[in-house]
């Protein structure tokens, strides 16, 4: 068994086939096909099923595709240690951010490190937090910002950097804005606008609705915060967000009195210690957030 093997074999998973591997890894389609094929017979058992124009792991691919990332991310993490004994910084770091959520303090620390460590290859991808949750886990992600509401998925860690109260936005005129109490059961009979579940504000408000056992039902989703605002401008339901995404419109927020649970905003990644370069750029976000680690 060699590194190229998983590194290839980690390739087509990724591209979902042998031609965008080959690409990536700007080597033959059949030399790929060749190596895997090879290390497949090395360990007398099949990683993946050829379709025929896709691929999918068998049960054995999908027990070894953990222990491969995990191999190739400690290659990498030998490489980084040597270079930052002797100064540099070179590799590639990949970057989850919860969709939506642009937050200048995050992407300020992403463009300062990119500016002092131009040899690390930063990637940024925006995707639901439940699924940005699962990248970082299967090791897709290094580093990703999240909404939730819980604990986070076994083998994972979340630095926590915001938890506020879930609160609802309504026009001026709306019987809600006069409300000096709003508690979950005042929505009953209201047409409620959130973001689609797997954000971290539709757990808290999903996780708050089961706790207090009131049974309340979104009647519409969408994918950012400005979009359930704006249909709230409109007249077309109550907004239910965070205090900070609900604010800086023309509308009245209003926190929900009993919804129990918070709506969370933080940083996660894998138990286990990452590459050199992941660790330094999840310190400076963290601090440019106001949240220092423990030691």
């Amino acid at each position: 068994m060699e590194l190229h093997q998983l590194r290839y074999l980690v390739a087509v998973v990724d591209e979902g086939s042998f031609t965008g591997a080959a690409a990536r890894e700007h080597v033959s389609q059949s030399g790929v096909s060749a190596q895997v094929a090879k290390l497949e017979r090395e360990l007398g058992q099949p990683l993946l099923v050829r379709h025929n124009r896709s691929i999918s792991l068998t049960e054995t691919g999908r027990a070894v595709m953990p222990l491969a990332r995990n191999t190739l991310a400690a290659l990498d993490a030998i490489r980084e240690a040597v270079d930052a004994v002797s100064g540099l910084r070179r590799g590639r770091v990949a970057v989850g951010m919860v969709r939506g959520c642009s937050i200048p303090p995050f992407l300020d620390a992403l463009a300062a490190f990119r500016s002092d460590h131009p040899g690390v290859d930063v990637t940024l991808a925006e995707a639901d937090s439940t699924d940005l949750e699962h990248d970082v886990l299967d090791g897709r992600l290094d580093v990703a910002l999240i909404g939730y509401a819980g604990r986070p998925m076994p083998g994972l860690e979340v630095v926590e950097l915001i938890s506020e109260p879930v609160a609802i936005a309504v026009p001026v005129g709306h019987r809600l804005a006069r409300s000096k109490r709003v508690r979950l059961a005042d929505l009953r009979d209201e047409a409620l606008l959130c973001l689609p579940v797997g954000t971290g504000v539709r757990a808290a408000f999903d996780r708050s609705c089961r706790r207090a056992d009131v049974d309340l039902t979104v009647d519409l989703e969408a994918s950012s915060p400005d979009a359930v605002l704006g249909l709230a401008e409109r007249g077309a339901g109550v907004a239910v967000l965070s205090t900070s995404m609900a604010a800086g419109r023309d509308l009245v927020v209003q926190p929900i009195a009993d919804a129990a649970s918070p709506a969370k905003l933080g940083l996660c990644r894998r138990v286990e210690r990452g590459s050199v370069a992941a660790d330094e750029l999840l310190e400076r976000i963290a601090e440019a957030m106001g949240v220092r680690r423990a030691a």
